[in-house]
């Protein structure tokens, strides 16, 4: 055992040296999130045994079958994340509206947190990998009450986000704004994340694709000839396939790995189907701070500005140079 192992929050505190008027709110945050993922870990983890698969009866905002363990989750986040009395203002998959947060004593959080509290959530009961995914954003002016419009930021914007991976193990991985990814995984023997994948960085090209191909007829020619491309190439090796379905694991491969990640616009789905504030923005806040790319197609993510909280947004997100590769056929193929 290591007596001397890296927890995030000693990982945090450490961090907390480079910012000299640092109060320790962030530090709090964090730490309401990390009582979340455990909570959420160990609820994945006994689903089976305390029956709590299944649906819950109704469907989310976006039109998702909601199982008992996405509220379950959505519950834990909400009650965590407001007890810690840092945040102003939440959005969650789950909720139709922005959440605002009470300001005991008139101390309002300067926090807004954005966040899928479980990811992938149809493959609960077959036992694959699952997640949450969160990113942070600061009320644009401390000095004035939250707006509910506060929250429509760019990823840009971000201080820091992340995700939390439930499979073989639960591991969480971690953004700082400036300051690289890192990932921690869960040691259930001491209740903490300890640090074992310091300064992760997304290879610059893969040998990895990954979409759903079950819509290939609906994608546009572009896409359909750069997949055609990847399997079939005029030289080399075809790259391989790896589809999940929940875009925490297949990002987490993505980025441990190096590919592609792609969840195109399609004639079914026009806006593409993942959220841009919950989904989209901090995963491509995780992987440019890795040295990957993010793009709609048009556009990086980042710099999108969201005109509604469960706004949905094409996403092409990995290896820098696979991404930039989809993008010339888009280019030539759609757009000309």
């Amino acid at each position: 055992m290591d007596t001397n192992c890296m927890t995030v929050s000693r990982f945090i505190i450490e961090r907390q040296r480079d910012f000299p008027g640092a109060t320790g709110e962030f530090t709090t945050l964090l730490n309401s999130l990390l009582t979340s993922f455990k909570a959420i870990s160990s609820a994945v983890n006994r689903a089976g045994i305390h029956q709590i698969y299944g649906l819950a009866g109704e469907s989310n905002v976006t039109g998702d079958d909601q199982k008992k363990l996405d509220v379950l989750s959505n519950d834990v986040f909400i009650n965590m994340l407001g007890a810690s009395f840092t945040v102003c203002g939440m959005v969650s998959e789950e909720n139709e509206k922005v959440i605002r947060v009470p300001a005991p004593n008139e101390k309002q959080g300067k926090y807004i947190v954005c966040f899928d509290p479980l990811d992938g959530s149809s493959n609960i009961e077959c036992l694959a990998s699952i997640g949450s995914i969160f990113g942070i954003l600061k009320k644009p002016d401390t000095n004035e009450p939250f707006k509910e419009e506060d929250v429509l930021q760019s990823g840009d914007n971000f201080v820091a986000a992340g995700y939390t991976l439930y499979g073989s193990a639960t591991m969480l991985v971690l953004a700082l704004k400036n300051h690289g990814v890192h990932g921690f995984m869960y040691d259930p023997t001491i209740g903490e994340f300890v640090l074992t994948d310091p300064d992760m960085l997304v290879k610059e090209k893969g040998k990895i694709y990954s979409t759903n191909e079950g819509y290939f007829k609906y994608l546009s020619p572009g896409i359909q000839k750069y997949i055609d491309a990847k399997k079939f190439p005029q030289s080399g090796e075809p790259y391989g396939a790896r589809y999940i379905g929940s875009m925490v694991a297949d990002m987490h491969r993505t980025i441990k790995y190096g590919g592609i990640f792609m969840y195109p616009a399609n004639t079914k789905s026009p806006n593409g189907k993942l959220r841009l504030l919950y989904e989209c923005n901090p995963m491509a806040f995780i992987v440019e701070q890795a040295g990957g790319a993010a793009s709609n197609g048009s556009q990086r993510i980042l710099e999108i500005e969201p005109k509604s909280i469960h706004e949905r947004a094409p996403i092409f997100i990995g290896s820098k140079k696979d991404v930039e590769e989809v993008l010339e056929y888009i280019q030539r193929h759609d757009h000309n």
